[in-house]
């Protein structure tokens, strides 16, 4: 395996600690902060809002420099948004801090994804960038659980101290291994933009959004679903989000390789073909706790086994605006994650039972399945890609 791409995971490690530690230690910030947890959960917002800034600033900005430069400095934002966040005095400044905590993430799997199709051996370039991707896995398989731990044991402080940590790692990692690749041609500000006229990269985006958010319908309320209709204890609830954690870590595998093997096109149409089954499944029989379980982890497989594959097909569709087009998958992606959250909650506001999330999770990533299928019929596969 490439030191480079090695040292791409630890920064996406340190993004996905930074983004889903926060659902763990909501109920130990807003005691501490003296907020109270919707209060609390307005800094998952702000975060969300980082990434949906960072990716659009950083290609006006940085555009032009070299790509190596570019994940130093957005490694050096982790370092800083989450030391800070950490010596936050109040809640509007911690609010503050996560908002720049955010702005490094889509900016960084988007350049992260670029320089890891560059460095990839021929016809490894899914498999590359679920390498990249793999961070991001492990982060819900263990530090999640490891932050959540940590901060009910200490203090939440610690907590993003240990995430800033990380970050630190990860740039000096990134300046050991990561080769000096040169800058992307510039093609004007505008020309950043341009492919956005064709429909291509839309599906794309649409395929993200609508089948992470459908996901995500589910996702979001998993917790108490495992407890309340899959009859599991509260106190499993740990080992259950690391089995969670790992069939993220799986799929974000399996998608890779076999992206690489066939077209991401495919992968993507089938594993939301898949996931769509799943979710249907889980609101049938979710009362069955074996059962339960077992779809939870293929439909959590299912959610970055898409990842790779839409990364490799945004950058095969925006030739010219690489770095606006891999950063935009992750815009895309967040808002998927809100407006899934909403929708999945809209069943339990009306007093369903909790397998009732999974039904609006199923229509979300049937349609983003069906952008796919126009994608394939549309645009074919060619040599010229």
């Amino acid at each position: 395996m490439k030191k480079s791409l090695v040292a791409l995971a630890f920064g996406t490690l340190a993004l996905g600690m930074s983004e889903f530690v926060m659902m763990g230690i909501l109920p130990d910030i807003a005691l501490s902060l003296g907020v109270s947890i919707p209060e609390a959960g307005h800094l998952i917002s702000a975060y969300a809002l980082g990434v949906c800034f960072g990716a659009p600033l950083t290609v006006l900005v940085a555009r032009t420099r070299p790509l190596k430069y570019i994940l130093l400095v957005l490694a050096g934002l982790i370092v800083a948004g989450n030391l800070c966040a950490a010596a936050a005095p109040n809640y509007w400044t911690l609010m503050a801090m996560r908002f720049v905590s955010g702005l490094p993430h889509g900016a960084f799997f988007g350049v992260g994804s670029i320089v890891a199709e560059r460095v990839a051996d021929p016809g490894k370039r899914a498999g590359a960038v679920s390498v990249m991707i793999v961070g991001m896995t492990v982060a819900n398989l263990f530090g999640v659980p490891l932050g959540t731990y940590i901060s009910h044991a200490l203090t939440w402080r610690a907590t993003f101290a240990i995430v800033a940590v990380w970050g630190a790692v990860a740039l000096l990692l990134i300046r050991m291994w990561v080769p000096a690749l040169p800058a992307l041609p510039d093609t004007g500000l505008r020309g950043q933009f341009r492919f956005l006229r064709s429909l291509a990269p839309w599906l794309v985006l649409l395929s993200v959004m609508l089948g992470n958010g459908g996901i995500f319908c589910w996702y979001s309320y998993v917790g108490p679903l495992m407890v309340r209709t899959s009859g599991f204890a509260a106190d499993d609830l740990t080992l259950v989000v690391m089995l969670a954690g790992f069939g993220m870590f799986a799929g974000n595998i399996v998608g890779g390789r076999y992206a690489d093997r066939f077209t991401p096109e495919r992968v993507v149409c089938c594993t939301l073909g898949v996931a769509c089954l799943a979710l249907l499944a889980i609101f049938f029989g979710a009362q069955v706790r074996d059962l339960s379980l077992a779809l939870m982890c293929l439909t959590a497989a299912c959610l970055f086994c898409v990842s790779s594959p839409q990364q490799l097909l945004i950058l095969e569709n925006s030739r010219g605006g690489e770095m606006l087009g891999a950063a935009l998958v992750q815009v895309a992606f967040n808002l998927g994650n809100a407006l899934g959250a909403y929708c999945g909650g809209l069943p339990i506001e009306r007093g369903l039972d909790y397998r009732y999330t999974a039904l609006p999770g199923a229509a979300f990533v049937f349609v983003g399945m069906l952008t796919v299928l126009i994608y394939l019929k549309k645009y074919p596969r060619h040599a010229a890609r």
